[in-house]
């Protein structure tokens, strides 16, 4: 019979070094060979049984790889902080100063850069750069959409203002990325509840269309009828974005039920899905641009 693999109490659910277990001797060398424990990066293993989410990589990345006066920097920073994740596997940013030398380590993605007194943060035993140097590298290392959406999730999370950010990219003037600061700036709004409705929200401004409201409530002789994800409320038209919590069947019908009351209301509501925004995002912008002009009078609202 095959012997069980060693497994013990104290490494199970957990992340761990592997030199520190062996020097426990809690497992051997060849125990991490085993299908029992993972490998995430070199001498960092998982227990097999634990779902390792890209937040529990970036804290291992944190807690046991990040030389001395480096930090986890850019997404992988924002997923500490609690924004919204990006998948498992994704390579972890990390920022090290100018003069530092770090070996390349399968997964880490590392940036050279200078960082200045306040850049970086001491979170629950990790080290991070702050959510405005973090916002600062994503506006450089990003394109701006995906710079726009990890930015609403920090001031949604209220660990920065937009005057901070600004104020925060002006003291840096002159130096590579504080106009694309600047830039993404201009665009975010806290009031994005999710990713993709900030990645719609930026994809219809910067293709020419009026900067809609986030999350209006739209409500008829002071009762409440509906909170609409985008809104042009001047021309009752809004963009509802269709997430994967519509597989609720029942949260689907409520969902309609209440856009149903809008168009009662003369309202035109204009859905849009994952897939429309990724294939066909050409032919969604007409529809929404369509549906403003009907109502603006003019050939192209603003």
């Amino acid at each position: 019979m095959p012997r069980t693999p060693r497994r013990p109490p104290q490494l199970r659910g957990r992340v761990f070094r592997g030199s520190t277990a062996v020097s426990r001797g809690l497992l051997t060398r060849n125990d991490l060979r085993i299908s029992a424990w993972r490998p995430l990066f070199r001498d960092v293993y998982a227990d097999s049984q634990l779902t390792v989410t890209h937040a529990i990589r970036c804290a291992a990345v944190g807690r046991w790889l990040v030389p001395p006066g480096a930090a986890i920097a850019g997404l992988a920073a924002a997923v500490l902080y609690g924004c919204p994740s990006t998948s498992a596997g994704a390579p972890i940013d990390v920022l090290v100063s100018t003069d530092s030398r770090i070996g390349p380590t399968n997964g880490i993605r590392v940036h050279h850069g200078q960082i200045d007194p306040g850049d970086i943060l001491d979170r629950a035993g990790i080290t991070v750069t702050s959510p405005a140097r973090t916002c600062w590298d994503v506006a450089r290392w990003l394109d701006v959409v995906e710079a726009v959406v990890v930015i609403d999730a920090l001031l949604a999370l209220r660990l920065t203002t937009v005057p901070a950010l600004r104020e925060y990219a002006l003291s840096r003037a002159g130096r590579r990325g504080w106009r694309s600061l600047l830039r993404s700036i201009d665009l975010v709004d806290a009031g994005a509840e999710s990713p993709q409705e900030s990645r719609t929200r930026v994809r219809l401004v910067l293709a020419g269309l009026p900067r809609p409201e986030t999350q209006w409530v739209v409500a008829d002789q002071g009762r409440f009828v509906a909170r609409l994800d985008l809104a042009w409320p001047q021309f009752k038209v809004a963009v509802e974005y269709d997430g994967l919590w519509h597989d609720d069947p029942e949260q689907f019908h409520r969902d309609r039920r209440r856009l149903n009351r809008l168009l009662g209301g003369d309202w035109i509501v204009l859905h849009v899905t994952a897939k429309r925004l990724r294939d066909d995002f050409d032919g969604f912008l007409a529809e929404v641009r369509a549906a403003l002009r009907s109502r603006s009078g003019s050939r192209e609202p603003r």
